[in-house]
Parts: C-alpha cells; sequence; structure tokens
C-alpha cells in the first residue's frame, strides 16, 4: 500500500552522518524530514502492512554530482521478510528498470562486507582494533583521521579504498559492521563476529540503497539514539531531540519486517548514463 508521509515534522534523525533542514512552522522549530523512516514505522506499528513512499526528502550540507538537497525516495517495508528477501526484491527492481529502458541485462551480485574489505586492505574489518583502523587510515594518506571513531575509520577506509574495486553492474554488500548498525538487528555470523543485518547495493559504483532487517526492540533502539546524541555532541553538531512518538510506538511493538531506501535520483543517473544528478533534476538547487 502506498502512504503519504509528511515532509515537515517537530523531529528529525540523530544521525550523526546526515544533518536536517530547519524550519519554522506553528511557532516552533521544525524539520524536512531526511527520510519518511519513522513516520512508516509508526504506521507499521499500527498495523498497515506492507507499505512503500516515493517521494521528496531533504538533507543539508548535500550538493554535488552525486547529491542534492532535495531528492526523490523510495523507500518500503516487508513484513516477515529478512534482509536477504528485500534484496532479491531490489535486484529485480533495478534489473525490470535496466530491461524496459535500456533493454538489456545487467549482472548483479552479492559480497559480504567482510570479505570485500579484507580482499582489498588485507585487514578484518570486524575484529581489528582501532588502533589498526587509525593507523591504516593515516598511511592511506588521511592524518587527520587518525583519532576517529572505529565507524569512521571505517566509512572512510570503504568509499575510498574498497568502493572503487566493487564489480560492475548491481553489487549488494551485507553483513556490515555492528558499530555501523544504525537501526538493523544485530547477530553473530560463522565466524562468530558481531555484524549488523544491513546491506547497501551499489549500482555501477554509485551507492543506490540502504537496506536493514529492522530492529524491532525498543530499548535498544533507545539506547542507540542516546549513543548518536553523545556523538554529535563530541563533534559539536546540533543536537537532535530523539523523537518521543516513535520510541512510544516502538514500545507497542514493531513487527518483524525488512526496509529499504533506494536513491530514484541515482537509478535515473544510471539508466539514462547521467554523469551528474543534476542532468536528471528539472530544478537542482543551483536552479532554485
Amino acid at each position: 500500500m502506498e502512504v503519504d508521509p509528511p515532509l515537515l515534522a517537530t523531529t528529525s534523525v540523530t544521525d550523526i552522518n546526515i544533518e536536517s533542514i530547519g524550519a519554522q512552522a506553528m511557532g516552533q522549530s521544525c524539520f524536512l524530514q531526511t527520510s519518511p523512516e519513522f513516520f512508516m514505522k509508526r504506521l507499521l506499528v499500527s498495523g498497515a502492512g506492507d507499505i512503500y513512499s516515493l517521494g521528496k526528502v531533504f538533507r543539508e550540507a548535500e550538493q554535488g554530482s552525486r547529491h542534492n538537497p532535495e531528492f526523490t525516495l523510495l523507500e518500503w517495508y516487508r513484513l516477515d521478510w529478512d534482509e536477504f528477501q528485500l534484496i532479491s526484491e531490489v535486484e529485480n527492481l533495478v534489473i525490470g528498470a535496466y530491461q524496459s529502458i535500456q533493454n538489456i541485462e545487467i549482472p548483479v551480485s552479492r559480497i559480504n562486507y567482510g570479505d570485500c574489505f579484507e580482499q582489498t586492505l588485507g585487514i578484518d574489518p570486524h575484529k581489528a582494533k582501532l588502533s589498526i583502523l587509525q593507523s591504516l587510515v593515516e598511511e592511506k594518506g588521511y592524518p587527520q583521521w587518525g583519532s576517529e571513531t572505529r565507524a569512521n575509520c571505517l566509512d572512510l577506509l570503504f568509499t575510498e579504498f574498497v568502493e572503487p574495486k566493487l564489480s560492475k553492474g548491481l553489487v549488494t554488500v551485507h553483513d556490515y559492521p555492528a558499530c555501523q548498525a544504525a537501526l538493523a538487528q544485530t547477530y553473530k555470523d560463522a565466524k562468530g563476529r558481531l555484524v549488523s543485518r544491513r546491506f547497501e547495493s551499489f549500482l555501477n559504483g554509485l551507492e543506490l540503497a540502504n537496506g536493514y532487517f529492522e530492529l524491532t526492540d525498543a530499548e535498544q533502539q533507545s539506547q542507540r539514539f542516546q549513543h548518536d546524541v553523545k556523538q554529535r555532541q563530541q563533534a559539536n553538531k546540533p543536537v537532535m531531540s530523539i523523537d518521543a512518538k516513535l520510541d512510544q510506538a516502538m514500545r507497542q511493538g514493531l513487527p518483524s519486517c525488512s526496509g529499504v531506501a533506494l536513491g530514484v535520483d541515482r537509478l535515473l543517473m544510471q539508466l539514462s548514463q547521467a554523469q551528474s544528478i543534476n542532468e536528471v533534476l528539472a530544478f537542482p538547487w543551483d536552479r532554485c
């Protein structure tokens, strides 16, 4: 079922890597939404069932060949599905788009985060000590990152050195590090490593979709949000309030589900072989 979540709300995400755009409404500070996730989860709790949203979202400080502060996001949730069932649906969607628009087949593959990281950089990202990751970041030419967190070091190393070596076509990387779980559940893999049930899909090297086997434990979610707030304080970033309405809904019980958010503009870029997101937007930011 299609749903129509609000674009403007009194709260937004606490994620340290996402900045919200502020606004004023009804005499109080508000935010343009960075994704419909929190509202959609409240709908899931209320019994909405399988749902999707196709609409605009907004993020501050995101502009470039792959970014625009306003963009189109397709987000959907499937009840009683795990992340691999959802990965299959993402693959089918992208395969179908290429067949319909370009009449070609694209290669599709999946790889474990730990495997592709170790193949490229020679260390196990799940087991390596923070000091090892910090030293590696410095060796790779980023001395100012030598005191960064585990999550930030892994993010830099993956983005700069692993992503460029991913295969062409649609590649889905799964089992991300536990420190990058966001709102995904965690589990111990076959090697006894704690990993998150999170995946990201890359289309010809361009990050396209981010999905989770969703966390349903309200207390654990609250602890993660509180950790985000502390990280934002330490990084001197604007402190975001925790969404009390989402917390209340989660304590009523989020059903077992998987969810994914897919960047529609980025998919259009690849389908049209555009070099910049501006080529697939009628009104990119510099024309607004």
